[in-house]
């Protein structure tokens, strides 16, 4: 088994795909598993590099459940490689693959990708790759948000030769925003309608905008709407999906903390009580489980006090 410095141990591969090799790795320091990315065997020019290293740094200036954790990043024979945490289960894309989630299971997921994108858009980091590819369902039930290796970082711009060009079009084709599809710039907006598309796909089983060839596609996001969503799904959450698939900008929610805080007002008021009821009730069986037990009265003793019986007097 190859050995990346005196730490990595690789042990096999995982899946492989255009911008990278996967494998699981084992920490030697810290006696752990993790998923090793390395660029694929061949010639690489200096934006595929610039690529794979803007991936690393946006995803490890996050924190958060709902982003993979960035361990350390390095090089190995020239090429660099990422060491982040091991997922276990599926991406979204998989999940997808039966059809349409239960509402339950896509509003969880969507919330979870609310919170993620809030938590990037606060640090300036826009993903601009928003698809079920790029999300990570774990056994758990924890939603991941991966791939981060076309993300705008406000706080740290691009370097004038990086990996995109004034018109340049970027992203994948029935999730890139309306602007995106022009080649223009990119904002926390363009998230937004990426995760309008992906919960449109979650909730109905098709995609928003498919159509037979790359070119028609991308006439469908510039110019056409999305099917209606099926009957049992809530008004407040259709007209979510359709603030965040508007073809202009400023109609949509501005980021991801918006987006959040509108998913958690849609839930029904009587769910929000349900939900509520059901934390409470939990919160006092843990206050009782932690409170020592009482002592056990034996008979006449006088450690316990008697209850006072009543005169028949």
């Amino acid at each position: 088994m190859q050995l990346l410095g005196d730490r990595y141990r690789v042990e096999r591969e995982l899946g492989r795909g255009g911008m990278g090799r996967v494998f699981v790795a084992h920490d030697l320091k810290l006696d752990r598993d993790v998923a090793l990315k390395v660029l694929p065997p061949g010639d690489h020019d200096a934006r595929d590099v610039l690529r794979f290293e803007q991936e690393a740094r946006a995803a490890g200036a996050l924190d958060h459940p709902n982003v993979v954790a960035v361990h350390d990043i390095g090089t190995h024979d020239g090429a660099p490689y990422i060491i982040s945490e091991l997922l276990d289960g599926r991406t979204l894309r998989d999940a997808l693959g039966s059809g349409p989630l239960p509402a339950e299971v896509a509003l969880d997921h969507a919330r979870q990708l609310a919170h993620g994108l809030a938590a990037a858009h606060a640090k300036g980091v826009i993903h601009r790759d928003l698809k079920p590819e790029n999300l990570f369902i774990t056994g758990q039930g924890v939603l991941k948000i991966l791939d981060f290796g076309i993300a705008k970082l406000a706080v740290r711009p691009e370097p004038k030769q990086g990996i995109t060009e004034t018109g340049a079009v970027i992203g994948t084709i029935g999730y890139m925003a309306p602007e995106q599809v022009r080649g223009r710039e990119a904002d926390p907006r363009a998230d937004v309608f990426a995760f309008g598309a992906i919960l449109y796909e979650m909730l109905s089983g098709q995609r928003a905008f498919s159509r037979a060839s790359r070119i028609e596609t991308a006439f469908a996001v510039l110019n056409e709407e999305p099917a209606p969503l099926p009957p049992a799904v809530p008004r407040s959450i259709e007209r979510i999906v359709r603030r965040c698939l508007a073809k202009d900008p400023a109609a949509r929610y501005a980021s991801g903390a918006e987006l959040e805080a509108a998913l958690v007002a849609a839930v029904p008021r009587r769910r929000r009580r349900l939900l509520l009821d059901v934390g409470l009730l939990l919160l006092a069986i843990g206050i009782t489980l932690a409170l020592p037990p009482l002592p056990r009265c034996a008979t006449r003793s006088r450690a316990c006090a008697e209850v006072p019986r009543r005169s028949g007097r």
